[in-house]
């Protein structure tokens, strides 16, 4: 394949996806949907409807029964809880962590570090101790680490549900703006109709299968109609 075709190629790209847990219970039946390049989408639905389950499956910690996943480029995922996933007792050292495994120079990994940081506007705050971070500054950490790995597909899990209304929108339009301007792909999960104002188009899961995609403004009519029943 050249990276010609690699870049007509969805960034995500799930055909036919079950799965089951251990109960026998059905969390995913016969899903499948398609992520455009460069774009941010927001995969909603109810408690229960499998979003989750269905993002997890994508970042590969849980093992679907059939169906086929296919990434285009290295994939990220920032979870609803930051703390899950911040290791180290600074800013800056737990975004170098992150670094390990690609044999760089200390200067690379400065280059790094920094570029990724000031792509989230938390550039002053390299030698900032985690536990002194908000919840919204954490998550942004988060997403500077996959912007350091030089990651093209983020996840998130949630990313907001942890957050005040002020952080919630400022954290939404900063991943926007990031898609936006470095070619990045997201996949967002949420439940908050809020957000669906900063997406370039939304799915929405019911019992485990896909029952609508597309614009959101039209996702968040048919969801406001449902609520009124």
């Amino acid at each position: 394949m050249t990276e010609f075709d690699r870049l007509s190629l969805p960034a995500i790209e799930v055909k036919d996806l079950s799965f089951a847990w251990k109960s026998g219970k059905v969390a995913l039946d016969d899903c499948s949907l398609s992520v455009p390049r460069g774009e941010f989408w927001m995969l909603l639905g109810t408690n229960g409807s499998g979003k989750s389950t269905l993002l997890r499956s994508i970042a590969g910690l849980l093992t679907p029964q059939a169906g086929t996943i296919e990434i285009q480029g290295g994939l990220g995922i920032v979870f609803q809880n930051p703390d899950c996933q911040l290791v180290m007792p600074t800013v800056g050292a737990d975004i170098a962590f992150g670094l390990v495994a690609e044999n760089l120079t200390p200067s690379q990994v400065r280059h790094r570090v920094t570029e990724a940081l000031n792509a989230v506007n938390l550039g002053e705050l390299i030698r900032r101790p985690i536990y002194a971070l908000s919840g919204g500054q954490k998550q942004r950490v988060a997403i500077a680490g996959a912007i350091a790995r030089q990651i093209e597909v983020i996840l998130f899990d949630e990313p907001t549900a942890l957050l005040d209304p002020d952080a919630q929108l400022d954290l939404v339009a900063q991943v926007r703006e990031l898609v936006k301007s470095r070619g990045l792909t997201a996949l967002w999960v949420t439940h908050r109709l809020e957000e669906l104002d900063y997406c370039d188009g939304a799915f929405l899961i019911e019992n485990g299968r896909l029952v609508d995609r597309g614009d959101p403004q039209r996702m968040r009519q048919r969801l406001m109609r449902e609520i009124e029943v």
